[in-house]
This record gives structure tokens, sequence and C-alpha cells, in this order.
């Protein structure tokens, strides 16, 4: 597989004669097949070469290298003096380590479990996952949010439920509350009391615990939606590059937001399956995964089919939106999907009014219902809203209708 991705015969040559060269031939085959381009390839095989060399001429088998090889490579790589082995950047050099170290572990070669030590989760937290999973459909995402405060909690109260009290609890949420913005001190709050109901549940903890946690003072709707004008969006959507599979990708993540405003976190979740090319629907798994039928409208058939048909790296997984940089694999959250929107943002010359551009994209679908006469309810129902309740900080939006209704503040005369 050398040949595919060097032109130098004496290279080819080179690594196959040289120690451990079937496998680092085998590890070449697998960058290529994984969608690698040739200079990233070569620069991961290097690394690897790099690793054979050193664990060599330490008197080491590949095989028996322990959990904190990874450690004194790099410590070898901050004073390396090995021949044919020029200066190169070390996090590039441990991220192809890696990559071979994995390749190893797969063809069975790399006889230890792990090459870096694996923090093992506390048992109560990994019950309240499956817990949660079972009785509420919580997804990963949601459950790896609520797992940055509950471990917390663990290593300060312990992980004896019986030793949990009202004093502890509030303590804990009360001091993370003053470190945090509302938030994240909303999320800590919600997810020590969805653990406390885990525990009631279970058993392992007193029944009415979880009504220690106090609940943070906010008032509702009382900010505004953040959107864009429509022009504005029309000219983020049009800063992608249809000609490239990098624009192809982004015009049809785009439009899922801008026209049917689907959250981050929704596009992450969107599997091949889920279009109906026939009947014109597109399946979005939603908050609680309740599935919602979604019309797929002509412009957003289109710029799907083109990035499926021109844009979508061959991949074994199903998930409709992948990296187009090797590995191809599914986006790792929804955090990328706002980044995505971002970056078309400053290429058209659009300010984000706020943090989270992704969402700022569903706001203006919302904005732009109101706008042009739709209903609270027509909203609700095209944001896949449960309660109507959420749906009414948009009634804010429509300055029009809010002109015709304000009363003037007594005893000042009216504009």
């Amino acid at each position: 597989m050398f040949e595919g991705l060097f032109d130098s015969r004496f290279r080819i040559h080179e690594l196959r004669a040289g120690q451990g060269g079937r496998l680092l031939e085998g590890f070449a085959q697998e960058l290529h097949q994984a969608g690698y381009a040739q200079t990233t390839a070569r620069g991961h095989i290097r690394a690897a070469e790099h690793l054979v060399y050193w664990t060599g001429r330490e008197g080491r088998e590949l095989s028996t290298l322990g959990e904190t090889f990874v450690k004194e490579f790099a410590q070898h790589l901050d004073r390396c003096q090995c021949p044919r082995f020029g200066r190169t950047h070390r996090l590039h050099l441990l991220n192809g380590v890696r990559l071979f170290l994995c390749y190893l572990r797969r063809v069975g070669e790399l006889t230890t479990s792990a090459t870096i030590p694996l923090v093992q989760d506390p048992v109560l937290f990994v019950s309240f996952c499956q817990w949660m999973r079972q009785q509420r459909g919580t997804r990963d995402c949601t459950l790896y949010n609520y797992g940055l405060d509950i471990r917390d909690l663990l290593k300060r109260l312990g992980e004896d439920p019986d030793r949990f009290d009202a004093s502890g609890l509030r303590t804990f949420v009360l001091e993370r509350s003053q470190r945090s913005g509302w938030a994240a001190a909303k999320r800590c709050t919600t997810a020590v009391r969805m653990f406390l109901r885990f525990l009631i549940a279970d058993g392992k903890c007193s029944a009415g615990l979880d009504a220690a946690i106090p609940a943070l003072a906010h008032w509702r709707l009382s900010s505004l939606p953040r959107y864009l004008q429509s022009d504005e969006v029309e000219r983020v959507v049009a800063s992608c590059n249809p000609a490239t599979q990098v624009g192809r990708r982004d015009r049809a993540v785009l439009l899922l937001l801008a026209r049917l405003g689907l959250r981050a976190g929704d596009i992450v979740q969107l599997r091949l399956c889920d279009l109906d090319w026939k009947e014109a629907w597109i399946r979005v798994s939603g908050k609680g995964r309740r599935q919602t039928l979604l019309p797929l409208t002509q412009e957003i058939g289109d710029a799907l089919a083109n990035y499926i048909k021109d844009g979508r790296p061959q991949a074994e997984t199903d998930t409709l939106f992948l990296r187009v940089r090797a590995p191809f694999r599914a986006f790792r959250s929804h955090c990328a999907v706002s980044v995505l929107v971002a970056r078309a943002m400053r290429r058209a010359g659009v300010r984000c009014p706020s943090r989270g551009a992704a969402h700022v994209l569903r706001h203006s679908v919302a904005s732009s219902m109101l706008r042009h006469g739709a209903s609270l309810q027509d909203i609700a129902v095209v944001l896949r809203h449960r309660s109507i309740a959420t749906t009414e900080i948009y009634a804010k939006v429509d300055v029009v209708a809010l002109k015709q209704i304000a009363q003037p503040w007594p005893e000042v005369q009216t504009c």
C-alpha cells in the first residue's frame, strides 16, 4: 500500500525492509482506506516509524508497551536526537502514534489492554445514566452535561447516598452557582435534582431530599430572542460554495436550520434512513426522542441530494452529516454544528447576536414566521414545542402588534 502514498521507490523499500515494515504497511493501508490525505498519511507513518525505531533502541517490544509509554515517548521527543528523524511538531507526532497503537490493538499486535489509563465513572453515576435512558429516554449528550456536576458532587460528598443531607447538597449547589452564569447554575440544579430522584426511586436515599435543591431566581420571558433579519439569513446560506464538498454539506445543514428550525442536536442525530424521498418527508428525533415528520421542500431536498451524491464521504456509518476530513465520522456534538454556522456567518459578514449560532437561526425562523402573520400555535408546531408557553417569548418580537396594545405611561404625554 506504500505505492499509493509514496513516489520514491527508495523510500518504499526503506519502509518495507526496516524494523516493523509489515506493521507499517498495514497501517498505511488503513490510513488510505480511511481517506486520509497523502501528506497527512505520510506524517502519521513517519510518526509510527519513529516509535518503532525508539522502542527497538530501548530494547523494548511494541507488543509489551505499558500504559505510560505515551508519556515516555513524549519526553523522548523533547530531547530527540535520533538520526533520520528531523524536527516535527510534537502534537502531530503524538497523534500519529496514537493512531498507530489503535491499529496495533485492532490487529492483535498490542497485548496491553490500554495505552492511556481510563477514568472509571462512579458506580452510582453509571446506574443513574442507565436509569435515565430506560425511564426517560434521555440522550447521551444530556447525560454528559449532567455528569459534569454529578461527578463533582460525588467527589465532594462521597459515594454513599446515606450520608447525603440537605445542608451539604444546598452548599454544593450554591457554591457552584456563584462561580458560573445562570445557564450553568440551572444545569447544575437540574442535574443534582434528577440524580436525587433516581436515588429516591431506587431506595438509596430518603424521600423528599430532592426538595432541598433551591430553585434559581429567573424571570420567565424576561429576555428577548436573538435573531437575524431575513436578508442576513439569505447571505449566510449563500456564503457556502456549492462547488466544494464542504460547501455542499454546509449549505444543506444551514437550510435545515434556517428553513425548518432544527436544533443543532437534531442535525447530529439525522440518519440517511430519516429521509423519505418518495413522500417528501424528513423524520426528526427531537428532545425526549420524540419523532416528528417535517416537509422536505424542493430547496432542502436538492441541497441534501447534492451533498449525498457529491459531497458525503464513503463511510460505514449511516449518519447523514459527516466530517469532510479523515477520519470520516459524525460530528462529535451539537457544538460542531454551531461552529459550522458561526464560520458561515463570518464569511457572510453577519454578526452573530448571541452565543449558539445554530440556535440563532432557529430563533430567526420563528421571528420570520411571526412577521408574516403566523400564530404562536403554528410556530409551536414548527419548532416542536411541547407547550405553547415556550413559544410565548416570540410574542415580544412582534413590535407592530405590541404598539397597537401598548398603553401610555401615566402622566406622560403620548408621542
